[in-house]
């Protein structure tokens, strides 16, 4: 377990901004950092990351929390795991109360699935660099392919020996487990019950995830026998599925940040050699066709992909099978094409690096344009080909979600393909409208809330006090938003003071418990946050929101989180332009205290005086109706004061 003062220096130390900005694109809009969220698909930024309170918000999703919490929900780690990840990003030893008796065992299975990959990844390497074969055949092999040295290390690249289970029997003896080995991929066991090492004989490419762990591995073999696979894979295990991954991810991730473009090739060896020309935000496709899950990956970290791939008939069809899937993810998409027989690895040793660099930026085209011209040359004269190839071409450009950008490319196609704009627009609207069709179900079904993206962080009523609009039965949803609401003040103005008429020297946090002594929460969450809240001013302290955030209740976490973020910020530009002034909750502080307080009392004075008319409804002995009415007269009393108070603080 670790100890309390390793928490708290970890807490105090983890930037949420660079946590975060490990996984995802961040741009600055008002106080407020943006970005797509990495845990549902989204096009349109709704994922918010607050620097001042420490946290993420997600209001497509709804994911929320600290630096902790967030490594937890992308890295699926135990708390214990997601705070040893905080404490080596940031160089903190962590001091553990109570040791694990067994190093090389993890906590979970899952764990234990990476510390073998990385024993694995160490073996391999080891041999490479050490043992007798792994130097004559492995590292000359990477050597006679112009790879650096300092490239090698990098990408921790490796040799397994041509023995039948030198790696199985160097892991068991180190204490790690057959039944890991296997269901990582490492071992694989024959119809004698016997393991033996599914990469022997190869040169080890290591897969690492978004933080730098080792999940699988690419194994390329050496000989020359057509009947030995070239390449082997890690099959799909609890750590590693294929289409979710990208080689080179990890070590290409800040470079695509700063130069907004991610290159995408075709092998392992394409991102060596690419990365050894110095241009570093390359990454490929990982042994598989490219999937939607891999465009989104790279949509965290920008918006702008640039294909190289080889120059052969075969690379051209492959560069533009999988890019509709680009478009259609909203990404920008140019392709460099090289010369005929080169791929990138074989172009970047063929001419140097500086020469590598400068074709790629002079000769990048984009996507639409590129396929134009490349199917036109393979129709020649043909008529049928040509119309086919325009048709093609169009369902191209309607697979782009910019209405924008779509009619520019209409517009360029045009002119290139000799056909009419307006024919042209009129094809694409076909295939949208043919795409929409088939996409809106027969009978929809109506939208069950007018929020896309979940109800405004202030829903007070707008109806007049007294008898509400509609029974109160129905409303036990807008009863827990305005307890939710006092929970919002609570968290966002209770350590604030109070400096109104005859109260001085109480912070609102204290005045709004005070006011509410005699009200009963009725939504749990919310009952937890001011019980908590009640017990640290009975005992000297003032909550603030931070606790709530931080607090063991996943529970109190998302909605302190969720009260205290909002996904809208007014832009500096109203006043800064246009001098446009407009009034926030904090202008009359004591307006939107009180009204939050007299609103919820409001409810519950409601709730009381329908429960009264039930029972005088139901009472059939005349003295007991009777002493029920007077009770029912004296509620509805205080009922009409509170509506008149909250008459005259809302005019204020």
């Amino acid at each position: 377990m670790i100890n309390q003062a390793t928490i708290d220096k970890i807490m105090d130390t983890a930037r949420i901004e660079e946590v975060v900005g490990d996984f995802v694109a961040l741009k600055k809009r008002g106080t407020s950092l943006i970005g797509n969220c990495p845990f549902h698909n989204e096009k349109t930024p709704s994922f918010n990351v607050s620097v001042t309170k420490g946290i993420y918000k997600c209001f497509g999703c709804g994911k929320g929390g600290d630096s902790v919490h967030f490594i937890m929900d992308h890295e699926k780690y135990s708390y214990p795991e997601a705070l040893k990840y905080l404490a080596q990003k940031y160089n903190i030893e962590v001091e553990e109360t109570v040791q694990s008796p067994q190093n090389l065992e993890a906590q979970n299975a899952r764990e234990t699935l990476y510390v073998v990959s990385q024993f694995a990844a160490g073996f391999f390497a080891n041999e490479l660099w050490t043992g007798a074969d792994g130097r004559a055949i492995g590292l000359s092999y990477f050597k006679e392919r112009g790879f650096r040295e300092d490239i090698i290390k990098k990408f921790e690249l490796g040799y397994s020996p041509d023995v039948w289970d030198a790696l199985t029997l160097k892991a068991v003896n180190s204490g790690h487990k057959e039944e890991y080995l296997e269901r990582v991929g490492l071992s694989i066991r024959n119809d004698k019950g016997k393991l033996y090492d599914r990469f022997r004989g190869r040169v080890m490419f290591p897969i690492h995830n978004f933080t730098g762990r080792i999940i699988g591995f690419g194994g390329r073999t050496l000989k020359t026998d057509k009947k030995v696979p070239k390449y082997v894979n890690s099959p799909e295990s609890d750590i590693y599925h294929k289409s979710n991954v990208l080689y080179g991810l990890f070590h290409a991730k800040k470079a695509i940040r700063d130069t907004d473009n991610c290159y995408l090739v075709e092998g392992y060896a394409d991102v060596l050699s690419v990365h050894q020309a110095g241009v570093e935000n390359v990454v490929a496709s990982s042994g598989t066709s490219l999937t939607t899950e891999q465009i989104r990956l790279i949509s965290r970290f920008t918006q702008n992909v640039t294909i190289l791939y080889d120059g052969d008939a075969a690379g051209i069809k492959a560069s533009l099978r999988g890019l509709d899937m680009i478009l259609e993810e909203g990404l920008n998409v140019k392709v460099v094409n090289f010369p005929d027989g080169h791929d990138p690895d074989s172009y970047m040793h063929h001419v140097g690096s500086g020469a590598f660099k400068e074709y790629i930026e002079n000769n990048r085209k984009d996507f639409i344009l590129y396929k134009a011209n490349t199917l036109l040359k393979e129709a020649g004269n043909d008529p049928i080909k040509r119309a086919g190839i325009i048709r093609d071409i169009v369902e191209s450009i309607a697979k782009i979600p910019d209405d924008i950008k779509a009619s520019v490319f209409i517009r360029e196609c045009s002119h290139l393909l000799q056909v009419e704009e307006r024919i042209l627009l009129s094809e694409l609207n076909k295939i949208r409208a043919a795409k929409f069709k088939k996409s809106t179900p027969s009978n929809p079904s109506p939208s069950a809330s007018p929020y896309e993206d979940g109800p405004p962080d202030n829903l007070f009523e707008d109806g007049a006090p007294g008898v509400p609009a509609e029974p109160i039965e129905s409303r036990n949803e807008s009863d827990i938003l305005q307890e939710q609401e006092i929970v919002r003040l609570l968290l966002t103005f209770g350590h604030e003071l109070v400096s109104w008429d005859n109260i001085d020297n109480m912070y609102i946090g204290s005045f709004i418990m005070q006011n509410l002594s005699d009200v009963t929460f009725e939504d749990g969450v919310c009952e937890k946050i001011i019980a908590h809240y009640k017990e640290e001013i009975e005992n000297g302290h003032l909550p603030v929101a931070s606790q709530f955030i931080k607090n063991p209740d996943r529970e109190i976490v998302n909605l302190a989180i969720t009260l205290s973020t909002s996904p809208y910020s007014l832009s500096e530009n109203w006043y800064n332009k246009h001098q446009i002034y407009v009034r926030d909750e904090t202008v009359n502080l004591k307006a939107t205290i009180l009204s939050g307080i007299f609103h919820l009392k409001k409810r519950k004075v409601d709730r009381i005086l329908l429960n009264l008319l039930q029972e005088i409804k139901n009472e059939q002995d005349a003295v007991n109706q009777e002493i029920l009415m007077q009770r029912y007269s004296f509620i509805k009393g205080v009922e009409r004061e509170i509506s008149k108070f909250l008459g005259s603080v809302i005019l204020k």
